[in-house]
């Protein structure tokens, strides 16, 4: 008989950095988030949302970079990644 191969199981960590509005409303500058592997950039920022139910306000005009590169929510993330959701921020 076969032997069925399992999809692989596991979870990674992030390293996410918050600026402007969004620091505001997390309480904190950068954190680590654990998240399951496979997890895309939208799953990290569905569970800041929950945490934070205000930042649902500025999901459309989020910019998203990961590792330092403009990314997009469907973007799958890698163990050890930096990621960053940032808000836009006016000043004069």
């Amino acid at each position: 008989m076969p032997t069925k191969i399992e999809p692989t199981t596991g979870t990674i960590t992030i390293h996410l950095l918050h600026f402007a509005m969004n620091r505001e409303l997390l309480g904190c500058a950068e954190e680590q988030m654990t998240l399951p592997a496979g997890s895309a950039v939208a799953d990290a920022w569905t569970l800041l949302v929950a945490r934070a139910p205000r930042l649902a306000k500025g999901s459309r005009s989020q910019m998203v970079a990961v590792n330092s590169r403009y990314a997009t929510l469907d973007q799958s993330l890698q163990d050890g990644d930096e990621l960053a959701f940032i808000p836009p921020v006016s000043g004069g």
